[in-house]
């Protein structure tokens, strides 16, 4: 006689072992309609899945992360059901569900094409038209290599042999199609809903590996209403039109190119939108009481192995071997060379906190395939600083750092932030009362911003916890950007100290620091939220001067240098084309005002200011532009 608890404390009583969707009908029929698994004592189980003890339950719908993960990962079966229907010599691979979407790997001779998506596309929703019964059975191991071994599925007989020893090998039965897998699955074919669409096919190594075979990957999107599906559609579409990889080009900001993979050419333009953002931090840092230091970038490997990153990221770092056979490393990080900066003179008590700024260029090793323009690459720039302080100035510190990187966003034009904290893992290092300081102190700099947050219980890092910082963008994709966390283990691994009050020695707490964490990224999302029109003061270019015709070449010259005067940055465009052409060109180079000059400005000593986006036009004396720009040109600077 099981007893059921539910989230809310009510506990429902079955005389005999019960079913998911039986506790679901007697809670409510039209949760019942609506329930797709459900979760029994914090697993993740199939609605059919039979309760015969007491626990704890939850019924999971679309409006959980999780019905909607298990949603996705249905419409991965349909999809592979019908490649295999229509294409029969095709072999499975995986086929998860992801953020908004599923995809599943195929091996196939043919390479798929889009005609082929539209008609696995139909043949799924015939499956589900079908609404086909859904059931699990559990199969002894050596069966199911046997099995998918004779049928030619070689990469489920690869599959089996992942599933640890001490877990059941399952099979989904869809109707009379089935497939290797752990679950939970929904009830039937048809409660995935008809408002799935196929997006896309990629290649993808099996279990991505470059050794291995190139698979096919199809990605689809599926979603719980055909207003849900169109709103992400809409999305997909504005963030193509708004791909800094196109825009970049567009404003000639940077390229890239096979010989240094995962690196940044910098235009000029470019590099002067990267010298704006340093130089607004650097003023923001200054003014919160940051000293900016610089570290070199090749280190010995014995400074990594003491730091503990030659054991965890060893397999990531660029080392070069020198002729008296030393080991040498590009760092991948900054916090060991500041460490070494903090170590030169005695510290005391009186000097912390101690902030050190560092502009520091590292490298990391990442596959080939995971490289995207500037949202990851394998050489950036890192806006990073460390803090050394003492324990009981750990809360103040964690504050401060977050309301710079909240009043930082904020001038950038980012409002909805949103905070996810991590505390700490079961493996760590440290001594739980100043585990509990750390963590409290964290919590205090979250509450105090007001913001939306959540807790990833365990998440932390072996040596401390953590804050990210994820913005929500224009469109309202999520950019997880800064972070903030608390370090037990390296300034004690590298000998950090300090003289304390009473004249002992005392290992300073180490918080590391990064507002944007990239700055390639950074400037990637910045240029997709505003769609390449960005804010004056940091436009990478602000104006261009367009005479009319040859006759005022001197003049647009002249009101290019008095622009320049001011700090404004500007060109002169003199190229023998004419003047819709020019006008066209620089506003796809999204260039924020364009000046005009013709015989009226020469004869008023004016200009015609065209902005951006606008067809209307406004003359305006010299300058009175030049006084009202140099307002606008100003850094949001307290």
């Amino acid at each position: 006689m099981p007893n059921i608890k539910l989230p809310d404390g009510n506990i429902l009583t079955f005389e005999k072992k019960v079913t998911g969707l039986k506790i679901a009908e007697k809670i409510s029929k039209s949760l019942a309609k609506k329930a797709l698994i459900m979760e029994v004592d914090g697993e993740l189980k199939d609605l059919f899945f039979e309760i015969n003890k007491d626990s704890k339950v939850k019924i999971i719908t679309s409006k959980d992360q999780e019905g909607l993960d298990a949603m996705r990962h249905d419409a991965t079966h349909i999809m592979a059901m019908a490649v295999q229907k229509l294409f029969p010599d095709t072999k499975l691979a995986i086929g998860p569900a992801i953020k908004d979407g599923f995809y599943y790997d195929f091996s196939r001779k043919e390479p798929f094409t889009p005609d082929d998506l539209i008609k696995i596309e139909k043949k799924m929703k015939e499956i589900v038209e079908r609404d086909e019964i859904t059931r699990r059975e559990v199969w002894e191991r050596k069966k199911a290599k046997d099995h998918y071994h004779k049928i030619g599925e070689n990469y489920k007989v690869e599959l089996v042999d992942s599933v640890p020893k001490d877990q059941e090998v399952s099979v989904y039965y869809h109707g009379e199609w089935y497939d290797l897998c752990r679950g939970p699955h929904l009830l039937s074919t048809g409660k995935i809903g008809k408002y799935f669409k196929l997006m896309k096919v990629a290649g993808a190594y099996w279990r991505g590996d470059s050794n291995n075979e190139m698979l096919q990957r199809i990605y689809g999107t599926s979603w719980p209403s055909q207003k849900e599906l169109d709103d992400y559609l809409n999305r997909i579409e504005e963030a193509e039109k708004r791909d800094h990889r196109k825009l970049g080009k567009e404003m000639d900001l940077f390229h890239f190119r096979e010989e240094s993979p995962g690196s940044v050419f910098w235009h000029q333009k470019g590099w002067n939108l990267f010298q704006k953002l340093i130089n607004y931090m650097r003023a923001k840092q200054d003014q919160a009481g940051y000293d900016e230091i610089n570290t070199p970038e090749i280190l010995d490997r014995s400074l990594w192995e003491k730091s503990g990153h030659w054991e965890k990221f060893g397999a990531n770092m660029y080392t070069s071997t020198t002729p008296d056979e030393k080991i040498f490393a590009i760092k991948p990080m900054n916090c060991p060379g500041c460490v070494q900066v903090f170590n030169q003179g005695l510290k005391s008590y009186r000097d912390l906190p101690l902030k050190m700024s560092e502009f520091g260029k590292v490298h990391r090793y990442e596959p080939s395939g995971a490289l995207h323009g500037l949202l990851r690459v394998r050489a950036f720039t890192q806006d990073d600083a460390h803090i050394f302080c003492t324990e009981d100035q750990i809360t103040q510190e964690c504050l401060s750092v977050t309301n710079l990187i909240l009043e930082i966003y904020k001038d950038l034009g980012f409002e909805n932030v949103i905070l996810k904290y991590s505390d700490r893992p079961n493996i760590r290092v440290g001594d739980d009362e100043v585990w509990d300081k750390s963590e409290k102190a964290l919590l205090e700099a979250i509450k105090a911003s007001k913001l939306e947050y959540s807790i990833n219980k365990g998440e932390g890092a072996f040596y401390g916890p953590k804050i990210e910082f994820v913005l929500r963008d224009a469109i309202g994709r999520d950019w997880q950007c800064g972070t903030l966390q608390v370090d037990l283990n390296l300034p004690s691994r590298l000998g950090a100290s300090f003289v304390d009050k009473d004249g002992s020695k005392k290992v300073p707490v180490m918080l590391h620091r990064a507002l944007f964490g990239s700055l390639e990224r950074f400037i990637g999302i910045l240029i997709e939220n505003y769609a390449g029109k960005l804010p004056f003061w940091i436009s990478p270019l602000q104006t261009v001067v367009i005479p009319v015709s040859n006759d005022f070449d001197d003049y647009a010259k002249k009101v290019q240098k008095e622009i320049r005067k001011v700090g404004i940055s500007s060109e002169v465009d003199l190229k023998n084309h004419n003047l819709n052409y020019k006008i066209r060109e620089h506003s796809l180079s999204k260039i924020p005002i364009l000046l005009i000059c013709g015989k009226k400005e020469v004869d008023t000593n004016s200009v015609t200011i065209r902005r951006l986006d606008s067809n209307k036009q406004e003359n305006m004396d010299l300058k009175l532009f030049l006084k009202k720009y140099s307002a606008l040109n100003k850094a949001p600077l307290n």
